[in-house]
């Protein structure tokens, strides 16, 4: 019976195919119209959808340090602000320390930027020596993940005691914090960031820090770093971020202190305070850092071995003299 009906059916559909009459095109025509809408709702659905997704997307790189700073919060894409209460001058460092390299898509913003690697705005114009808001399309941008201090602003504080206070650097606080004029105006009660500031020893925060990261917290890799600059004094223990200055005359050669892959190379500019720089990725998840060069010798994306010359000690950006500043992120500094 089943079999029955079925031929039926199919022959049913065969001859109104061939020879409908106006009743059953009417009926196909109304089947046709419900398909085509559920298709345009679909395709609606979809494009809707599409319009949700994430603009901003940045890649995590994996830090092998778990310990750290606190997480900081942009406050209106300008400041970065702690949780804490920070009348005492106090240490902040972003849990993540490696450095990026974003590049640029098309409606992106600084502030977006900024916001997504918890940054400020002013952190990634220091860095990329923009002196305005405007990025464009396929631009590179490299974003630091500053450290230093939140200062609470007293009756009487300039930015030049604020600056001795912490061993800092005027400019830089001025640029940091967009504060303009040549004799900026500072509010009692407000806070401003000092970037790379050094503690005063006094100060218990300072017990152990790295530009404000428990050094406890990073682990170690005996005997995986060699002495970029062979021979050199060190000039400065630990400051900034997790870095050691070493004295050489200019043009002294810097080697890689392990084999990577050149993820920055900058030969221009102040670039935050560091100058000519150069920064390579290392296998076991960290990366070192070589400021103030007076050449860079590589160039970005480029395999470098252990020992391999990547610059020339110099005393650009923010240097008082010929040295190298050496960086570790993500490990302790064995220098």
């Amino acid at each position: 019976m089943l079999i029955f009906f079925c031929l039926v059916g199919v022959f049913a559909a065969v001859s109104t195919a061939i020879f409908p009459t106006p009743a059953q095109a009417s009926v196909f025509s109304f089947v046709s119209d419900i398909f085509k809408q559920e298709k345009t709702q679909a395709a609606v659905i979809q494009y809707n959808n599409s319009q949700k997704m994430t603009i901003l997307e940045a890649t995590k790189t994996a830090n092998p340090s778990t310990g750290g700073g606190e997480v900081l919060i942009v406050a209106d894409g300008t400041a970065l602000e702690a949780p804490e209460d920070p009348s005492s001058g106090e240490v902040f460092q972003p849990n993540n320390g490696q450095i990026s390299v974003y590049i640029v898509r098309e409606g992106d913003t600084l502030s977006q930027i900024a916001n997504m690697f918890e940054v400020s705005v002013n952190t990634i114009k220091l860095a990329n020596n923009l002196e305005k808001n405007v990025i464009s399309e396929g631009q590179t941008l490299v974003v630091l993940p500053v450290s230093g201090v939140r200062h609470t602003i007293k009756n009487g504080d300039t930015v030049a005691s604020i600056a001795k206070k912490y061993a800092a650097d005027e400019k830089e606080i001025i640029q940091f914090n967009d504060l303009s004029g040549s004799n900026p105006k500072l509010i009692a009660g407000a806070v401003v960031i000092v970037p790379d500031a050094i503690i005063p020893t006094s100060s218990p925060s300072s017990s152990g820090s790295a530009g404000g990261g428990k050094l406890s917290n990073l682990p170690a890799y005996e005997g995986y770093y060699t002495k970029p600059v062979p021979g050199a004094r060190k000039t400065q223990g630990i400051h900034g971020y997790n870095g050691v200055d070493f004295g050489s005359p200019i043009g002294t050669p810097v080697l890689a202190a392990a084999s990577g892959k050149v993820i920055i190379s900058k030969n221009s500019g102040w670039n935050g305070g560091y100058g000519n720089y150069v920064t390579i990725s290392h296998s076991n998840g960290t990366q070192t850092l070589y400021a103030h060069l007076s050449r860079n010798a590589v160039v970005q994306n480029t395999d470098i071995e252990k020992g391999q010359v990547i610059g020339y000690v110099g005393s650009t950006g923010k240097s008082t003299g010929p040295h190298l500043h050496f960086e570790v992120r993500g490990a302790k500094n064995p220098f």
